[in-house]
């Protein structure tokens, strides 16, 4: 089976509708995990994540990487390959559907990454940052404002590489700090505009459905 490689291809799409699958996708990107340690982290069945892990690896966003023996069985190690890149013009083209299950998927690790770096105290320093912002723009505005965003990503990835120098560098004395950083620019739907919104009992419930999952 090919590999995946645009977003939409419609098993892409397959492949973030699952929220098991997503975060197995996101623990994968993070380390190589084997699915035994995947299904202790998750709290899931061994054969339900089994089931997840090969299918990331048949379509080409998960690899083997490693084997272990273990109790008189041989234990396998996968990580996360590269997801498809997507340009301007390739997201401007692709269905609605694969957009939102890319967003869906996206919007989901980052609110984990955020919630547990919350408890574990990752905003309590002082030059941590938190903001939204509500904006009225132009359609030359959003694009300067695209583009301030791109720019910002390209300088940190060049600020990532020069870390990762000094990291080396220092060997052993290295104090590496994980940072989390996710950037949003979206055309927005105002509250008032929506006929209903979810109550807080709704909210709460989706919280517990997503923490059971």
């Amino acid at each position: 089976m090919p590999p995946v490689r645009t977003i939409d291809d419609p098993r892409y799409v397959k492949a973030l509708s699952h929220p098991l699958r997503v975060r197995i996708l996101a623990l994968l990107e993070e380390q190589e995990h084997s699915p035994v340690r995947l299904a202790e982290r998750l709290h899931a069945s061994l054969g339900t994540v089994s089931y997840h892990v090969r299918t990331l690896e048949r379509l080409g966003l998960a690899e083997l990487v490693r084997t272990t023996p273990r109790r008189g069985a041989i234990e396998h190690h996968y990580r996360a390959r590269n997801r498809p890149t997507v340009s301007d013009v390739a997201w401007a083209a692709a269905p609605p559907a694969a957009k939102h299950a890319l967003v869906g998927a996206t919007l989901q690790q980052v609110h984990d990454y955020a919630t547990i770096a919350n408890a574990a105290g990752g905003f309590d320093r002082g030059d941590a940052h938190l903001s939204r912002t509500a904006l009225q723009l132009d359609e030359e505005g959003w694009k300067e404002v695209a583009g301030l965003l791109e720019r910002l990503l390209n300088e940190v990835d060049g600020v990532e590489a020069r870390a990762a120098d000094r990291l080396a560098e220092a060997g052993e004395d290295a104090a590496p700090v994980p940072a989390g950083l996710a950037l949003m620019l979206f055309e927005a739907t105002r509250f008032s505009d929506v006929a209903s919104l979810p109550g807080p009992q709704v909210l709460a419930a989706a919280e517990e459905q997503e923490d059971a999952g």
